[in-house]
């Protein structure tokens, strides 16, 4: 679990609990999805590659520093759609695909159908992006897809995970790093984290 994690910065467990909770609406939990992702990716990008930068300030000339690697969001569709924004306006730079699976109701295990990478894969690492970590299925499935691809170096950024989701996850790919809100209990008989927050996506979108 050296890959592992979890955020315990005061405001991400107290945005937590705000989203968390069933009174919530779709409006304030995407305001909440918005303000968690912000604070994760600062700290899921802590290990970025820099390069020297001149700029000129009003006074005189100044030897600074800009990202130097080229970065990639794979969210998730569609719960993983509410995390693009806010990481876009921290990276601006950031390349953005997409990549459709959804879990099926009867085998649990995830069905793709949409992938809209490119050909090749020209960036230097690739954020996936999905609120929830249950099963693992869909995440598992992400990075095959991302490794098949060419992808060298993948993270995964979520709110809340449950132990099996992350058990399976760094038990496929032990070289992913999993960045996270919280850890829950453990999954229901339907494959939902107890206690959770129940559908992300239907959530967001206010359907369901």
């Amino acid at each position: 679990m050296d890959q592992v994690y979890v955020s315990h910065h005061p405001l991400v467990q107290h945005k937590l609990t705000l989203l968390r909770r069933v009174e919530t609406e779709p409006k304030k939990f995407r305001e909440l999805v918005r303000e968690i992702t912000q604070f994760l990716i600062y700290e899921a990008t802590a290990d970025l590659r820099l390069k020297d930068k001149q700029v000129q300030t009003p006074l005189a000339a100044y030897g600074g520093k800009e990202i130097g690697e080229r970065i990639g969001l794979v969210p998730i569709l569609r719960a993983g759609l509410g995390m693009v924004d806010p990481v876009l306006e921290m990276i601006p730079t950031v390349r953005v695909w997409h990549l459709g699976l959804y879990r099926d109701t009867k085998t649990l295990e995830p069905v793709s159908y949409y992938n809209k990478l490119p050909q090749e894969a020209d960036v230097d690492l690739c954020l996936i992006l999905d609120p929830m970590l249950a099963t693992a299925g869909s995440a598992t499935a992400a990075v095959d897809v991302l490794k098949q691809w060419g992808a060298q170096r993948i993270k995964f950024l979520g709110l809340i995970a449950a132990p099996e989701g992350v058990r399976r996850l760094t038990e496929a790919h032990p070289d992913v790093p999993i960045h996270l809100a919280a850890v829950d209990d453990h999954l229901n008989d339907h494959a939902y984290i107890v206690p959770g927050l129940g559908d992300a996506g239907d959530r967001q979108f206010g359907t369901g």
